[in-house]
């Protein structure tokens, strides 16, 4: 697996489902990446009416890769 694969091209008309609320949003906020053992993981999105219901934890921007 390399690093593309991990981390895909974001498209330029973006739109994710929130976490929270369900509804699908044109103005997606990602506020934490959470891994798995067999693939690349999943980043959850939220609304940015729902995003000061949560506390931001790594996103694939913040994580630190050891080699």
């Amino acid at each position: 697996m390399n690093i593309d694969e991990l981390f895909p091209d974001i498209s330029p008309d973006p739109a994710e489902h929130c976490c929270d609320c369900g509804k699908l949003t044109r103005a997606p906020i990602a506020i934490r990446h959470l891994h798995t053992t067999n693939g690349p993981g999943t980043t959850l999105y939220t609304c940015p009416h729902c995003f000061p219901n949560h506390d931001p934890g790594p996103t694939p921007g913040d994580l630190i890769w050891k080699q």
